[in-house]
């Protein structure tokens, strides 16, 4: 699958490419970026081997990595991808989605979403866009359900933590049906932060 960049107001993202480990240095570091991750960044080293494993999946075809760039500084502050890419089935998921913290609570996240979720459904047609979080995760729990995902349940014991414990995870989703409604409620969130309001 060919890379993609994809454009709004406050956000481009652009494909993760192995030269923007300093730059992802630079944001990534930050503990509580990783709190309910199983991935842990503290280094450099680390921050190539999650670029390394990004583009792997890439080239196996299985997800397209972003970096996430702020329009209005040019500076990247932090990264997503679609993952467990399904066409053939019309599915996909948005995840791996991660900001420095200060960015948090700017239109940054929320725009960003709004443009894979519209690219799924509207260039590859897709029926479902699938998200997952850790169940203690609840900042990013509400931002996705504020996107307009429905939580769909729990699988328990799904993720294998850095710790060698399990976690659970709460799965959501968007089915093309509902996007049309769900779209304009984004576009409207996304406009009132033309008058200075958070998304």
């Amino acid at each position: 699958m060919e890379p993609l960049t994809l454009e709004g107001r406050h956000v481009r993202l652009e494909p993760l490419k192995a030269h923007h480990a300093d730059a992802l240095c630079a944001v990534g570091l930050d503990p509580t970026i990783w709190e309910f991750s199983r991935t842990l960044l503290e280094n450099p080293p680390d921050v190539e081997r999650y670029i390394a494993r990004a583009l792997d999946a890439r080239n196996e075809g299985s997800a397209l990595p972003f970096v996430t760039i702020d329009r209005a500084s040019g500076q990247i502050v932090g990264s997503t991808r679609f993952e467990n890419i399904a066409l053939d089935e019309r599915r996909v998921e948005v995840g791996w989605s991660w900001l420095n913290p200060r960015w948090w609570r700017t239109p940054i996240n929320t725009e960003a979403k709004f443009l894979m979720i519209r690219h799924a459904f509207e260039q590859w047609k897709c029926v479902r866009v699938e998200f997952r979080v850790h169940v203690a995760n609840e900042r990013s729990l509400a931002s996705i359900q504020r996107v307009g995902a429905t939580l769909e349940g729990v699988l328990r014991r799904r993720l294998l933590y850095r710790d060698g414990s399990f976690r659970d995870l709460v799965y959501l989703s968007i089915i093309e049906d509902e996007w049309p409604a769900i779209r304009r409620r984004l576009e409207d969130r996304l406009a009132a932060t033309r008058k200075g309001s958070a998304a």
